[in-house]
């Protein structure tokens, strides 16, 4: 008999619940949902939004050990779910612009969303679509939105403080997984952000006001709220998002397409041969570590696969989803991302969110121009290496760039040179102990070399 993994991302709503039989993902959904649900699909809303776009697909199924619930659920699975503290600004504007235009169509409908999580979002390729089948209630006449408080600290504080201050706040994320305090945050921002209307009333006063009730009993009375007043208060919060754009900031890496040491000849040369391996290996999904602006990222959805291009810097990622939003790709997602410090398994029991090896493995990994920066750079030995890399991908095409190289000379201009051991020899031989080598191809006029790397197990 099959066992159903239940999700811990979902054990929070009593609506129901994710699982996964035999590596398929399907959605309980209680009876104690079931008029709310009914009124979801009755209504048109849902297919309104899937036609749309902008709500994940589902197929009502019947599953052995489900006869209770109200309907289970099989959604289209996106091929890889990430989180806000991953995305790029423009990424979690895009998504926060989403969770208001299915606010505001659920209202039309005579439905409301009961919470407006970031997490209710996803991303296929660089397009946002809501996967959340539960967050929808029916709405009486009167009633306030709910979830308004939780999208000012999900969108509104997150977007606020990395355009305002500094991208690198996305990280708050991994502190704060049920969204930016609106108290912090708005301590942090500048006082200029006071004489911004939008930012005044949904984040400072809307701050000024939790605390003022935090040791209060609730009023008796509810003010009611109209239709009209909740299109206008999403009206409001649209134009709030709107008006944040990503704060321009020096970054080390952003100009790298422009400076890296590669001659014309070398990087045709890495190109082909990144390319014919792509081919032969006919990956399904590839991860890009190290990826810049994602360059080698796209190189591999060209060759059908799913790209997901991982970097450090905020700035870069930007520019590549904003790239890959232009063009309303599905097939390449940059995600911010510390590959000396990744995303851990987070919430409760530090299982809630996934940590970034457990969403793999990948079908094939690209780490290209990376070693150096994560063995010199970051002090990580190269068994080491070697040992997460074989963990994360079946296979690996890994570019190994010696000592003598202006980049690798670049990252010891501020440190003393304690890599005596850090040579293409030492490199293999650790590579050599998690992987079989299936290929080297040194490349032209440059001193580097790209390996073809098949994990052990």
């Amino acid at each position: 008999m099959s066992v159903d993994e239940v999700q811990p991302s979902s054990y929070r709503d009593p609506s129901g619940f994710l699982f996964r039989r035999e590596g398929v993902l399907y959605r309980h959904v209680a009876p104690s949902y079931a008029s709310d649900y009914d009124r979801l699909t009755g209504s048109g809303l849902y297919r309104e939004l899937v036609d749309a776009g902008m709500l994940i697909a589902h197929e009502e199924v019947a599953v052995e050990g489900h006869g209770g619930a109200h309907r289970v659920l099989r959604p289209t699975p996106v091929e890889l779910v990430s989180y806000p503290y991953e995305w790029a600004f423009s990424a979690l504007r895009e998504a926060a612009l989403l969770t208001l235009d299915v606010a505001e169509r659920s209202l039309a409908r005579g439905l409301a969303l009961k919470d407006a999580s970031a997490f209710n979002v996803q991303f296929r390729g660089c397009l946002p679509v809501f996967v959340d089948t539960l967050s929808f209630e029916g709405w009486r006449e009167g009633e306030p939105w709910v979830a308004y408080r939780q999208f000012c600290e999900h969108f509104l504080a997150p977007l606020a403080l990395m355009a305002r201050l500094d991208a690198r706040l996305l990280g708050l994320w991994r502190a704060h997984l049920d969204g930016t305090p609106l108290d912090l945050a708005s301590r942090l921002l500048p006082r200029s952000t006071w004489l911004r209307f939008g930012l005044l009333t949904h984040l400072h006063l809307h701050a000024r006001s939790q605390s003022f009730y935090a040791d209060r009993p609730a009023p008796r009375r509810r003010v009611a709220v109209g239709r009209t007043a909740l299109l206008a208060l999403l009206d409001s919060l649209r134009r709030t998002v709107r008006s944040l754009a990503p704060r321009e900031a020096r970054s080390e890496w952003a100009d790298y397409e422009a400076t890296h040491a590669y001659s014309d000849v070398a990087l045709r040369a890495k190109e082909a041969t990144v390319s014919r391996w792509l081919e032969r290996l006919h990956p399904h999904q590839v991860w890009d570590l190290g990826a810049n602006v994602g360059r080698f990222g796209r190189l591999a959805a060209a060759h059908g696969a799913y790209a997901v291009c991982f970097d450090v810097d905020p700035a870069v990622v930007e520019t590549a989803y904003r790239a890959g939003r232009a063009e309303s790709r599905r097939d390449l997602l940059p995600l911010v991302l510390d590959l000396a410090n990744p995303s851990p398994g987070l919430g409760w029991e530090g299982r809630e969110r996934d940590s970034l090896e457990a969403r793999g493995p990948a079908d094939a990994l690209l780490a290209l121009a990376l070693v150096h920066h994560l063995a010199i750079g970051r002090n990580v030995p190269l068994p080491r290496l070697a040992r997460w890399m074989a963990r994360l991908a079946r296979v690996a095409i890994v570019e190994f760039v010696p000592k003598d190289d202006p980049q690798t000379q670049r990252l010891l201009r501020s440190r003393r040179d304690v890599f005596a051991e850090y040579g293409s020899e030492a490199f293999e031989e650790a590579f050599a102990r998690s992987f079989r080598l299936e290929a080297r191809e040194p490349l032209a006029a440059s001193g580097r070399v790209l390996y073809l790397w098949r994990a052990n197990t």
